[in-house]
């Protein structure tokens, strides 16, 4: 036998016998997903980089039903059912190792942070500011950042056949309220421009980090390492972090006393440092501004596809006060509805919420009756896209329609989760709640939506795990 041939044989022998042991060892031997996805998690990480991650895995769950394997140590879930046990109940499953990705300059963040212990000693320092009560007592100072907003779209629209990205005017708007709000100093002047600007490269920036987020910390710090070597970052996007950076350490820096209540005085009150405060700051800016701004656009861009809801909308606002201020799901049930319809079909975070499953295992009942048991150490996750375009829970579910919020089942109020759910959903809910409702309530009352349409036919989202639109615009033009 010719020695290739007997080198090629004996390697078929031994990758036969590797995969034989690899499968009869295989604590997940028993999870249905393709044969690539067990051998290696190249898969996972090609399509969480492109982008469209949430599609793929969609796929996969038409194929292989409601729980597959993506990866040799990853399992997705795509069953509101699941969705206590594995973010709620006892605390949850802990942050899976990937959060580590998203710490920066050294620093855990409260997102970031998997240790609960960590976390609280921070959450614990700010969280009143995010309480129902405060938000509502805040009202008056987020109402005048969203007056600058409305007033700064009525200007764009105004200029006869302009298109109106309104993505870029959120986010102007969404990071003043997160200066105004939690740390006492607006951002930037709206009426300027440079607000959006430079708050948008910052944006961008960590966003594109984002795409890396499913790889494992040691080969993600080399891949930043490596982009940040051979692809220089753009100046824009330099002046934009530094213009960020400068207003975060300044406010962090500024000597505080014991009735300080801001976000940065809570924490150094806490005994956090200022450089941690500093970056702590800046974590809350992004995301602050981030979803809020893309939830916005997004609504506002249904209410100029869809004039019906845009009448009914001015319809049930009609019958409340210009000067009201305030937000209640019960008083303004439609609205409501909008909002939620629109944090339901835009999916700001599209990607499934990674969890590690604790050292007791964790066994899944699929709604046919079928278990499956998930060793110690698996990384388990739901994705809203999972859920909120589920049609046996949400009926037609990539149309935009706000009534079906007026009668909820509750699997719909279950299976909705823009904001994560259990001890570590979005510290912030209730002030993105508060914001999203008090701005779409002044746009509509202020008339500006009249005979405004789309200009792209439907909005499309990179899937990171912070989407990020497909062209970097949500633009409206005035016919």
């Amino acid at each position: 036998m010719p020695i290739a041939h007997l080198a090629l044989s004996v390697l078929a022998i031994w990758t036969i016998g590797c995969l034989s042991l690899t499968t009869y060892l295989d604590p997940l031997q028993s999870i249905p997903g393709p044969l690539k996805c067990r051998l290696t998690p190249l898969w996972s990480w090609y399509h969480s980089i492109i982008g469209d991650e949430s599609r793929q895995i969609d796929a996969l769950h038409k194929l292989y039903g409601p729980i597959v394997r993506i990866s040799p140590n990853q399992v997705v879930i795509a069953d509101g059912r699941a969705l206590a046990q594995i973010y709620s109940e006892k605390g949850g499953f802990l942050k899976a190792p990937f959060y580590e990705n998203f710490d920066a300059e050294g620093h855990q963040t409260i997102f970031s942070a998997r240790d609960p212990g960590y976390r609280g000693v921070r959450s614990r320092a700010v969280g009143q500011m995010f309480s129902v009560g405060a938000v509502k007592g805040g009202s008056k100072r987020i109402q005048g950042c969203i007056d600058e907003f409305v007033e700064k779209l009525e200007e764009e629209a105004g200029k006869n056949g302009a298109r109106v990205d309104v993505l870029r005017l959120a986010r102007g708007l969404a990071i003043n309220v997160v200066g105004a709000y939690l740390f006492g100093e607006e951002y930037g002047d709206l009426s300027d421009g440079t607000t959006m600007e430079s708050a948008g490269a910052y944006v961008d920036f960590i966003v594109e980090i984002g795409r890396f987020f499913f790889l494992p910390p040691w080969l993600f710090q080399r891949v930043f390492a490596s982009l940040s070597y051979f692809q220089p970052m753009a100046s824009e996007t330099e002046k934009s972090i530094f213009k960020v950076d400068s207003f975060t350490r300044r406010l962090a820096e500024r000597p505080i006393d014991a009735n300080d209540g801001t976000y940065q005085g809570r924490l150094l009150k806490a005994g956090i440092s200022v450089d941690e405060a500093d970056v702590q700051m800046k974590d809350v800016v992004f995301a602050g501004t981030d979803t809020t701004a893309l939830n916005l656009s997004n609504i506002l861009w249904n209410l100029a596809k869809h004039p019906f809801i845009y009448a009914k909308l001015q319809a049930e606002l009609a019958k409340t006060p210009d000067n009201d201020s305030t937000y209640d799901a019960q008083r303004h049930p439609y609205l409501d509805g909008v909002i939620r319809e629109g944090l339901r079909t835009l999916r700001a975070n599209p990607t499934r919420f990674p969890r590690q499953v604790p050292p007791a295992g964790y066994v899944y009942t699929s709604p046919d009756g079928r278990t499956y048991r998930l060793a110690s150490g698996t990384i388990v996750g739901i994705s809203p896209s999972a859920l909120h375009f589920n049609p046996a829970v949400f009926p037609d579910p990539q149309n935009f329609q706000p009534e079906r919020w007026l009668n909820p089942s509750s699997e719909m109020l279950r299976d909705w989760i823009p904001f994560g759910l259990g001890p570590r959903q979005c510290i912030a809910r209730n002030l993105a709640m508060m914001e999203l409702a008090l701005a779409v309530k002044a746009v509509v009352r202020s008339g500006v939506l009249k005979d405004a349409k789309p200009v792209a036919g439907k909005i499309e989202i990179m899937e990171w795990f912070n989407a990020r639109i497909m062209g970097g615009k949500v633009e409206l033009v005035w016919t």
